[in-house]
């Protein structure tokens, strides 16, 4: 009776040993998973490090556009609020004068400030 009570002692002590190498193989296997996953796999470590640079290389171009987008906001309100701008413009881009003024075009500026440096 003692040696059926030993030899069962034995027998469980080996399946539970068994038992213990499957689940460290489990887990190692699953450790290596997740550890190519991490490296090498889809939205891995490297990807998510580049996508972190393309958005801050957006957030830059967005920042660039918000201001350029301000400009055009004040330049559209000054456009609609006084004819001072609407005069600055058409002297500018269209080269006309007010009634009464006289327009000097001074040609050959380049060379008098080349000279002078």
């Amino acid at each position: 009776m003692a040696f059926f009570v030993v030899l069962s002692v034995y027998y469980s002590q080996i399946l539970i040993i068994s038992i213990m190498k499957r689940l460290l193989f489990a887990l190692i296997v699953l450790l290596a998973m997740l550890q190519y996953r991490l490296w090498l796999g889809d939205k891995s470590l490297a990807d998510s490090i580049h996508l972190q640079e393309q958005i801050k290389l957006q957030q830059e171009s967005n920042a660039q556009l918000v201001a350029r987008n301000q400009v055009l906001r004040e330049e559209i309100n000054d456009l609609r609020s006084g004819t001072e701008a609407l005069e600055e413009r058409a002297r500018n881009e269209l080269g006309m004068v007010k009634e009464g003024e006289t327009f000097f075009r001074v040609v050959g500026g380049d060379r008098l400030t080349k000279q002078n440096n």
